[in-house]
């Protein structure tokens, strides 16, 4: 079970090339939807201005007028281009929209409601100059937007915007949700999402939006099961001013149903670990002014021996030792690892030490972290989510969970899946080390690691 499909522009191509059909029918099914989705969000809209493109988005765009002015919507088009460049079916929805009585301007007018129509799936790159200003001049509008299947200057294959985008308030999309509007930035531009059925028949595609179904593949424990038998969970991480992470990681270890989970912590910070952990055993090791050292490395692969997974990382520091350490540790330890925060520090220039490993890796990076590991900046990852996380996936030979309001995990040759399921709450410190926690919990129940993730 990997959720439901998210589609690419060439997938939605091919979706809707496999019908025997007129591809004018699935525009006015399109348009019609589209065109129900306003009159529902917005019943007391009397003036709409629809803004459309010369392409199939556009004659969406064209169908969306011709049914708002039929239910008694006083209606304009604002055509971006001239008519000469409007063909194929597009061209058919303008003679039937100018055939209804649609009035067309060529200048902005106030409306109550404002449909955008500009670029549908077929967009990719940045809007020319002329759309770029209209785009601009939509998103200054004071009336709400409603984006006809994504919104135009985002590209449905990735997310990604490469100049001005829409920003809608709702966005109709047709036969299944699109890769652009669950990947930020898009699904930050699209506003509420609605899926309109037109007809089409489902297809498998490369990218999948999990479900809270996923969580029915997490192992339960039975009543035979004991503390080891429901995961041994490892954690390496602690140091000075950093003692809540390791903290937060091994609880959530716990509530995510590891049966018995041991920290491995600087030996002179183990009073304070004593103090706030009561249920996770605590292994003090060799440190230097509160920062584990290589020295440590013989405690913690022994107690490796007895786990069935390491979170290494929380709250390690930051220091040569520190990165030392990370190195040795990845090189030896022969379970499976969640490397996170400081690990992922210590990877940055070495990424060769998780490719050579030969039992399962899951890194855990936000945008900056995954950054520094690519060589690029944050918001270059921000930017291009996908791409980055997929690079992330090849370049490290592991698998990559990539956090933000859109969690995205890419493994070597296999489906992206993307999770939606977060909120602004999980906005706040310590939440990564909670989720390593509980990745680390999935695995030492023997999970699949992407599915973990």
């Amino acid at each position: 079970m990997e959720g439901e499909p998210l589609y690419t522009a060439a997938e939605m191509r091919a979706a809707e090339e496999a019908p025997e059909g007129s591809t004018l029918e699935l525009m006015e099914r399109a348009g019609s939807a589209a065109a129900e989705a306003a009159l529902r969000a917005w019943p007391d809209a009397r003036r709409v201005a629809v803004w459309c493109g010369t392409g199939a988005n556009g004659g969406d765009g064209l169908v969306v007028a011709r049914e708002l002015h039929a239910a008694g919507r006083e209606t304009v088009v604002r055509l971006l281009g001239s008519e000469e460049k409007v063909t194929g079916d597009a061209a058919e929805s303008l003679r039937r929209a100018r055939e209804a009585g649609v009035t067309f301007v060529d200048d902005q007018v106030p409306v109550d409601l404002v449909v955008d129509a500009l670029f549908g799936t077929g967009f990719s790159g940045a809007p020319r100059r002329g759309a770029a200003l209209w785009i601009e001049e939509m998103n200054a509008t004071e009336a709400p937007v409603l984006a006809v299947d994504l919104p135009s200057g985002i590209d449905a294959s990735t997310g990604e915007a490469a100049g001005p985008a829409v920003r809608a308030q709702r966005t109709v999309t047709f036969h299944g949700l699109k890769v652009g509007l669950a990947v930020a930035p898009g699904r930050f531009h699209a506003g509420e999402v609605e899926v309109a059925d037109i007809g089409l028949a489902h297809t498998d595609t490369e990218t999948r939006l999990v479900s809270e179904e996923v969580l029915e593949l997490v192992p339960r424990r039975g009543p035979s099961d004991n503390k080891y038998s429901s995961g041994a969970v490892l954690v390496v991480g602690g140091s000075v001013g950093k003692t809540g992470a390791p903290s937060l990681t091994a609880e959530a270890a716990l509530r995510a149903g590891a049966g018995i989970v041991t920290a491995c912590v600087p030996r002179s910070l183990n009073v304070v670990f004593e103090q706030r952990l009561v249920e996770v055993m605590t292994l003090p090791c060799p440190d230097e002014a509160g920062f584990l050292t290589p020295g440590a490395a013989d405690a913690v692969l022994d107690a490796a021996e007895r786990a069935d997974v390491v979170a290494l990382g929380p709250g390690l520091g930051r220091t040569e030792g520190v990165r030392g350490l990370v190195g040795f540790l990845l090189d030896r330890v022969e379970k499976p690892v969640v490397l996170d925060a400081d690990g992922l520090w210590a990877l940055a220039g070495h990424l060769d030490w998780v490719f050579a490993r030969d039992t399962p890796t899951v890194l855990t990076p936000h945008a900056g972290e995954l950054g520094r590991l690519l060589g690029r900046r944050s918001e270059w990852v921000s930017a291009r989510r996908l791409k980055a996380v997929g690079a992330g996936a090849a370049e490290v030979g592991a698998t990559v969970l990539l956090k933000g309001a859109d969690t995205l995990v890419a493994a070597p040759g296999r489906s992206m899946l993307v999770c939606d399921l977060g909120n602004p709450g999980l906005a706040t410190a310590g939440t990564g080390d909670v989720l390593t926690g509980v990745v680390a919990a999935f695995l030492a129940k023997g999970m699949e690691p992407r599915l973990a993730a």
